[in-house]
């Protein structure tokens, strides 16, 4: 699995229209794409800068979409961004959510297992 991390530098107080615009027209964009299974979004305190972490079957799939579909996603988010987004891509060695190549993520822990002392309703790996 190979991720694009992306910085995105906002222009001043568009952080809801980045958010709904990101929703509405980025994700529709993503999903069509081969070997797109996720997309996590997330906004720096402040609401100036976002981080975009889309997560690939593979690297010829993740640098596809990169040569391809990503200027669409430049162009939708133009009115919202301020400067040139800064992509990183990179190979996922872990994930407690998705399976990886280095196998499946372990479950809850048997509440037989759980030492004493330890609420069992919250325990897990």
């Amino acid at each position: 699995m190979f991720a694009r991390n992306i910085s995105i530098h906002l222009k001043p107080n568009v952080l809801a229209d980045f958010t709904q615009t990101f929703e509405k027209e980025v994700v529709p964009v993503l999903r069509k794409q081969k070997g797109f299974q996720d997309e996590i979004t997330f906004s720096i305190p402040g609401g100036s800068e976002v981080i975009a972490i889309s997560l690939w079957d593979n690297e010829e799939n993740a640098e596809a979409y990169n040569s391809t579909a990503y200027s669409e996603v430049l162009r939708i988010l133009a009115k919202v961004i301020d400067g040139t987004p800064k992509v990183r891509i990179s190979e996922v060695i872990h994930s407690t959510f998705h399976k990886t190549t280095a196998g499946a993520a372990p479950g809850p822990i048997p509440v037989s297992a759980v030492p004493a002392g330890v609420n069992k309703a919250v325990a897990t790996v």
